[in-house]
This record gives structure tokens, C-alpha cells and sequence, in this order.
């Protein structure tokens, strides 16, 4: 599968299926992996395009050049390889920064954006004080599923609990510390960057969500011009791994809507 090099990374992707592209942007605990019950649902509809944000993975980058500054600019660098033109991006934790600094300064190359547990960059004092608890647990604890799952799910689904951490487990390029710098003056996006936004946007949110609380997502959504916001009851951080058919089928629906329009 290729790689392409953007800036000081080389990152690693994959490409499955046929029609409208759709890329899945994975966060912190997870690799291009993580997406592994979305992928045979949307390659019978769609061209999935899944790949391993630098540092992640198979991507390789020095911990310097790790920055969520550079996540846009790694996603078109792959739609360009594909000679994709617009795509709709669905963006977990992490990948949020990737997909809305992406809808926001090439809008033309996005179809739609879904934003899962993710505030993308945006800034509130709320997320910013969740922002701040993830740094300090990720510098001494590392990324491990406990956090980014219901509190019941190891107890619920113990095999799926521990596919989580093995995917994270994967991760030996990645520095946790570096986490610090998503919300840092060039990893934020404040409000007033959505001036004249018009991507199509939803926003997923996990009533568990144990880093980014649910009331705080719908509030992000308030911000971000015509966003929908939908909550997925007794799920966590990761609703697209904890209750995969729904979100599946939800995500698509939306892309359906969002792209016939």
C-alpha cells in the first residue's frame, strides 16, 4: 500500500472500494486499524480511504515535526496521490483536527465532515479543561482504551477492550507528550475562523465520554454553523467502536443526505 511524504513525514495509507471517497481519520489511541468495522460496510458504497496520522502507525515522523498544523495539509496530500478531488471526512478524537482545519481551508475538497468525540480544535473553557486533563493523563498513563471506552465497556465487551489497547499498542513511533500541542496557539481554531463556514457538518458525541463530555460536544456544535449533533446513549470517547453498526449506519446516512444535496 503507498506512501507518500508531506513535509517532514511519510505517511501510510490504504484504499478499498469503489465511489464517493470517504477518508477516516483515527485519533490518539487508535491507527489505521481502529476503523476495522467501518471498513467492509462503507467500501460497498464507497472508494475508504484510511491511513496512519505521522507518528501513528506505519507514518513515520520525528516527535518535532508532530504537530496537528500539519494534519490537513497530510490529508490533501494523500486526496492528491488518489487524484481525488472532494472527499467526505470522518474524524475520530484526534482526527478532528485533521478534518475541520481541513473544511475550513479548502472547503472545496470536503463533501462533509463528521466530527466523532471531537471538538476538532475549537476552543471553550470547557474543552479546553477536558484538553488539559487528556494531556496530563496521556504524559503519565500512555493511550490505553480504559479512558477512551464507557466505564462498563471492559466489563461488557472484555475482547473488544483489549483489541482496543492492542491497536494502540502498535503506536511505538508515537510520544504521548506531544499531545500537549493540540491546543496550543497554532493547533486551536477560535470561533471566528467559522466565519462563512458552509460544510456540511455532524457531530458525534458519546454519552460516557470520559474525555470530552457530551454537553460540552453539543456545545461545540452550537458553534459551528448548521452542525447537527447526535448523542449515542451508553457509549464513551469511541461511539464508532463501542456501538459500530449504529454509528455506521448513522455516518452514512448522513454522508447520503449531505452529498445528494
Amino acid at each position: 500500500m503507498p506512501t507518500i511524504r508531506s513535509g517532514e513525514a511519510n505517511i501510510y495509507y490504504e484504499v478499498g472500494g469503489d465511489g464517493s471517497a470517504v477518508v477516516f481519520a483515527h485519533g490518539a489511541g487508535g491507527n489505521r486499524l481502529s476503523w476495522w468495522q467501518q471498513t467492509p460496510f462503507f467500501e460497498r458504497h464507497h472508494r475508504v480511504i484510511r491511513f496512519d496520522h505521522r507518528s501513528f502507525g506505519r507514518s513515520i515522523c520525528a516527535a518535532e515535526n508532530f504537530h496537528p498544523k500539519h494534519f490537513a495539509g497530510d490529508l490533501l496530500a494523500i486526496l492528491d496521490a488518489e487524484g481525488i478531488d472532494r472527499a467526505a471526512l470522518v474524524c475520530q478524537s484526534m482526527g478532528g483536527w485533521t478534518g475541520l482545519r481541513a473544511a475550513i481551508e479548502s472547503p472545496q475538497r470536503v463533501t462533509c465532515l463528521v466530527l466523532c468525540d471531537t471538538p476538532g480544535g475549537l476552543v471553550s473553557p470547557p474543552i479546553l479543561e477536558a484538553a488539559a486533563a487528556v494531556g496530563r493523563r496521556a504524559a503519565d498513563e500512555g493511550i490505553r482504551g480504559n479512558a477512551a471506552l464507557a466505564p462498563d465497556f471492559p466489563a461488557r465487551q472484555p475482547a473488544l477492550a483489549h483489541l482496543y489497547d492492542q491497536i494502540a499498542a502498535l503506536n511505538t513511533g508515537f510520544d504521548p507528550s506531544t499531545l500537549s500541542r493540540m491546543f496550543d496557539e497554532h493547533g486551536r481554531i477560535e470561533p471566528e475562523r467559522l466565519e462563512g463556514y458552509r460544510v456540511p457538518t455532524l457531530v458525534i458525541a458519546g454519552e460516557h465520554d470520559q474525555l470530552f463530555s457530551a454537553a460540552a460536544l453539543r456545545d461545540v456544535a452550537t458553534v459551528i454553523p448548521n452542525a447537527e449533533f447526535r448523542e449515542f446513549p451508553g457509549s464513551g470517547h469511541s461511539v464508532y467502536f463501542e456501538a459500530a453498526a449504529e454509528f455506521n449506519e448513522a455516518v452514512s446516512e448522513f454522508i447520503g443526505r449531505a452529498t445528494a444535496s
